[in-house]
C-alpha cells in the first residue's frame, strides 16, 4: 500500500515539476529542458529530480544552476498545487542518458550502412 502511494506522489511530483519549470522566466532554462526522473525518499521530505537539457550538457548544467536559484519558488509552487504542508527539499541533477540514447543510435545507424 505504501510503494502505491510513493509511486503516485512521485509521478505527480514529476508531473507538477515539469508544469512550474515550463513556467520560469530564467533565460538559462530552455524550453528544451525535461523531467526525466524523479527519485522520492520514503517519507517523501527529499526528492531528486534528473533533467535533461536536448541542446547539450553545457545547456543542462546551466539549467540545473537556474534551477537551484529557483528551487524555493519551485517548492512553494508544488506544495500549493499538490496540496502538501511541507514541500519535499528538490536536489536537481543531470541526466545525460538522453544524449547517450542519441548517440547509440548514432552508432547503430552508422554499423547499418557499413
Amino acid at each position: 500500500m505504501a510503494s502505491f502511494k510513493l509511486q503516485r506522489a512521485t509521478e505527480d511530483l514529476k508531473r507538477e515539476l515539469a508544469a512550474v519549470i515550463r513556467e520560469l522566466k530564467d533565460s538559462r532554462i530552455t524550453s528544451m529542458l525535461s523531467v526525466i526522473k524523479v527519485d522520492l525518499s520514503k517519507d517523501m521530505s527529499y526528492a531528486k529530480v534528473y533533467v535533461s537539457d536536448l541542446n547539450g550538457a553545457d545547456a543542462s548544467a546551466l539549467a540545473v544552476k537556474g534551477l537551484e536559484n529557483a528551487k524555493g519558488y519551485i517548492k512553494r509552487e508544488i506544495s500549493n498545487k499538490l496540496g502538501l504542508r511541507k514541500a519535499p527539499e528538490l536536489k536537481f541533477i543531470i541526466d545525460d542518458s538522453l544524449e547517450y540514447s542519441a548517440n547509440i543510435n548514432r552508432i547503430l545507424e552508422d554499423i547499418n550502412r557499413g
